[in-house]
């Protein structure tokens, strides 16, 4: 089974209190001021308290196009993304050149060369590392990198792979793009990266201090759904996608296939010690609780995040799980589930065992 060897999060320097956001959007004519009620509703409901942004916030106004936005989150990714490998790696004693293989996702900016690759020699990275970069699973990516990671390991026993996660959110603003899916996205989402370093079952550094081992993984894509959220990208970037019925969807089909999932390993729900549940924003919270009739202390974590950091997208529920590694641990030997949702629509559970 893959061992979780170290999860390290790390967040842009410019924090803002959710009220100091929407001043800046009313300024930048994302809603007239006489509409200012509209969005202060929006961003109350989002239960966002203080968000990480990429850049100072006066800056936003002053990016010309799609262009600047994505030459600044090549820029900033790899900074972050550095910062988040070294720490990663520097907790789970590994070298850099003992790395096999770094999964990379990111769905708020494009890069060629990705990511990872421009911090390769910069981290001391084999040439011969395996390098697979990710665009387009968005906020589901958290999950899938981690399940993507543990299918790799189980072919290579002895080896060492990393997930590395850069997301920023704001640098995809739509100054020009007042419908409701834009508001609710400028009220929810930041900037944020996670790495996390695994290691193989037969990996002669495991320690017994190591995080938990990952025994399964679910993916599921739900038919007829491509609409509900991603992105529509355009002349001025990514205008986003984001279906009011998703929280219904959540509700109706999350049970059965988590449920369906545990089963498969003779558990249930409520055997489940610790959730590790990406904050898609509170409407799909209590969806995601509901499904599964969880008690409300079971996402308190995940609340907890979204109230702090807002909606990381991928990286998200990297900081969760590192959040409950330090902060609430469960017993020794008890299950846990990392879930999370994206688009396409589709989910991605991992079966964890603390």
């Amino acid at each position: 089974m893959t061992r979780i060897a170290a999860v390290h999060g790390v967040l842009p320097p410019h924090q803002y209190e959710q009220h100091e956001i929407s001043d800046a959007l009313v300024a930048m004519g994302l809603v007239p001021q006489a509409e200012r009620g509209v969005l202060d509703r929006l961003h109350s409901t989002a239960t966002v308290r203080t968000r990480r942004l990429a850049l100072p916030l006066e800056r936003y106004a002053t990016l010309s196009g799609f262009g600047q936005a994505n030459d600044l989150f090549i820029e900033l990714a790899v900074e972050l993304g550095e910062r988040a490998m070294r720490a990663a790696l520097d907790e789970a004693g590994i070298r850099p050149d003992e790395v096999d293989l770094v999964i990379s996702t990111s769905v708020t900016g494009i890069a060629a060369p990705s990511i990872e690759a421009r911090l390769a020699e910069r981290l001391g990275l084999r040439p011969d590392v395996r390098r697979v970069p990710i665009f387009g699973l968005g906020c589901v990516a958290g999950a899938a990198g981690l399940a993507r990671l543990h299918d790799f390991l189980e072919g290579r026993p002895r080896g060492v792979a990393v997930l590395l996660s850069v997301e920023l959110c704001s640098l995809t603003l739509q100054r020009a793009d007042s419908s409701a899916a834009n508001l609710v996205a400028g009220s929810l989402f930041g900037d944020g990266a996670a790495a996390v370093v695994a290691l193989g079952r037969e990996h002669p550094s495991r320690r017994p201090d190591d995080g938990p081992v990952v025994e399964a993984t679910r993916s599921h894509l739900y038919p007829g759904t491509e609409r509900l959220l991603g992105w529509d990208i355009g002349d001025s970037g990514f205008r986003i996608l984001l279906g009011s019925e998703l929280p219904e969807l959540v509700r109706r089909q999350l049970g059965d296939e988590v449920r369906a999932f545990l089963a498969d390993h003779e558990l249930k729900p409520q055997d489940v010690t610790a959730w590790v549940c990406h904050p898609g924003g509170p409407k799909v919270l209590e969806a995601v609780r509901e499904a599964l009739d969880l008690p409300a202390r079971a996402l308190e974590l995940t609340w907890r995040s979204l109230a702090e950091v807002g909606n990381l997208s991928s990286a998200s529920v990297l900081h969760i799980l590192r959040d409950t590694l330090t902060l609430r641990p469960p017993l020794p030997g008890t299950p846990g589930v990392l879930l999370a949702m994206g688009p396409g629509f589709c989910s991605e559970a991992v079966l964890l065992r603390w």
